[in-house]
């Protein structure tokens, strides 16, 4: 897809001035110039031209508040000296993949104060010796080149992705606001645990207080049984021994 085209369509209803992140990876450029990119898009922050065939940056526009320049894979050689001109409050630079051969190249970046990260992977320069020495000697406001600092600590997500902060601080501060909203629902589903806990233990105490079992009340009743049938031989044995005795006394009287 050619380059202006995918401007108009990152654009749709937006103007260039609307515009803070901008990826025209991929697309043909018109003799190494950004066709379509112009001075308007006075507010872009992220700027990512991806194996577009760009030779040069010098027909890039004025970004003054560009702070990420993605220039990967492309053909560029020299003329990095109108990046402080044009993009003075770059951060992050990427020029990975580029014919960039010998110091000498970079050395006109001293002159973009906020540059921060620098990356120069699959580049000639690479394979100087003392390579990385010498770049951050020669770039003394350098912190992460080629994604570590000087002391081979590798630089953090927040770093790398530093020109997104801006741009993700409303969509935090939603999130934070979205948290804040969803708190009560899960309070009100620690009471439902805590209801639930409740008449767990209020079941507990019903069969604590439960009948016995039908075997205990089968036991009781045989003995219940055996105390009744033990008070009838009782009564029958006492009546027995009075008729006896009403026998005796009738006997003595008849023999009177």
């Amino acid at each position: 897809m050619e380059m202006k085209k995918r401007i108009h369509l990152e654009l749709r209803n937006r103007t260039p001035s609307d515009v803070k992140e901008l990826v025209l990876d991929n697309c043909r450029s018109h003799d190494g110039e950004l066709e379509g990119l112009t001075d308007e898009f006075e507010e872009l922050e992220f700027l990512s031209t991806i194996n577009v065939g760009l030779t040069t940056v010098a027909h890039l526009p004025k970004l003054t508040k560009l702070k990420k320049l993605e220039l990967s894979d492309n053909r560029i050689s020299g003329g990095l000296e109108v990046l402080a001109a044009k993009c003075p409050n770059l951060t992050h630079l990427n020029l990975s993949g580029n014919k960039i051969k010998d110091l000498s190249t970079i050395e006109p970046l001293k002159e973009l104060e906020s540059l921060k990260s620098l990356d120069l992977f699959n580049c000639e320069v690479t394979n100087l010796n003392e390579y990385r020495d010498n770049v951050f000697k020669l770039l003394p406001h350098l912190t992460y080149l080629d994604g570590y600092d000087l002391c081979d600590k590798e630089a953090p997500d927040s770093d790398a992705e530093v020109y997104a902060e801006g741009l993700d601080g409303d969509d935090d501060d939603e999130d934070d606001e979205e948290d804040e909203e969803v708190a009560p629902v899960d309070d009100d589903e620690d009471e439902g645990e805590e209801d639930e806990d409740e008449e767990n233990e209020e079941e507990e105490e019903d069969l604590s207080g439960e009948e016995k079992p039908d075997s205990e009340e089968e036991d009781d009743d045989d003995l219940n049984d055996r105390e009744v049938d033990d008070g009838d031989d009782e009564d029958e044995e006492e009546q027995g021994q009075k008729r006896k005795r009403e026998l005796d006394e009738e006997e003595e009287e008849e023999d009177d």
